[in-house]
């Protein structure tokens, strides 16, 4: 494909997190293949997860595609973006078409980028995953690659205000070893092994993280933070789902 528009984006982005002095802190991303295809899976706490999911694959020198809602390409700015760096987008009315055309970049030897959560979670926990990640890798017989973030949701996230501008906030990025689901076996086996797998990344990162303050909101209930816990994080999303569903 012609890469017109994302090498540009990466290098604005790169410009953009030094101007800040972005604190990135990277481990495990010899994990993303320098050639092939691969199924490059996340956890998903911030509105800009993609741009911190994909700088993962970037020491490899990959550059992913992920899938994305439909709103997102007709958006007047972010949709000429989305579109020019060959992301995917997903109509959640008809997604046959979008894992179609995951499928056919995934058999072309590209990375393919899924928030398997669906939504952010506003508990910074992982949520309940779909399976489609490990379904597409099955059908293409490419390696699943788990991906931990940790402190982009600081910067924009749900029911928060965006605080771009922030200076020198740490980033986490860690990337798991791979994994290799082959057709015929238990997709909800390895949907459930993917789970723990990124659960246990997020734990770590967020264990980790150079600043661990009791009683801030970006930070998960279990660990002494104000986020909302699972429970209710789950009642928030199903009352804006309602919400939702009643306007359209």
């Amino acid at each position: 494909m012609a890469e017109i528009v994302y090498p540009p984006v990466i290098a604005a982005a790169r410009t953009f997190f030094r101007a800040l002095d972005v604190r990135f802190h990277l481990e495990g991303t010899e994990n993303v293949p320098r050639s092939g295809g691969a199924v490059l899976v996340s956890n998903h706490i911030s509105y800009l997860d993609f741009i911190f999911a994909g700088w993962a694959a970037h020491p490899s020198r990959r550059l992913v595609r992920f899938m994305a809602k439909q709103d997102v390409f007709e958006h007047r700015i972010s949709g000429p973006l989305m579109r020019g760096m060959h992301h995917i987008p997903v109509d959640r009315g008809a997604g046959a078409g979008s894992y179609a055309t995951a499928l056919r970049m995934l058999k072309a030897g590209e990375v393919v980028g899924v928030f398997a959560e669906a939504t952010i979670s506003r508990s910074f926990t992982v949520k309940e995953i779909k399976n489609g990640a490990i379904r597409m890798a099955q059908a293409t017989n490419v390696p699943v690659i788990p991906v931990a973030l940790w402190g982009s949701q600081r910067f924009w996230t749900k029911g928060r205000p965006r605080k771009l501008l922030q200076r020198h906030i740490p980033l986490t990025i860690l990337v798991g070893e791979p994994m290799y689901p082959k057709r015929g076996e238990d997709v909800n086996k390895h949907t459930l092994d993917l789970h723990e797998r990124i659960s246990t990344l997020v734990d770590r990162a967020q264990r980790t993280y150079p600043e661990i303050t009791p009683g801030v909101w970006w930070q998960p209930a279990h660990l002494g933070g104000t986020a909302p816990t699972p429970e209710e994080a789950a009642a928030l999303d199903a009352a804006e789902a309602a919400a939702r569903a009643k306007k359209d």
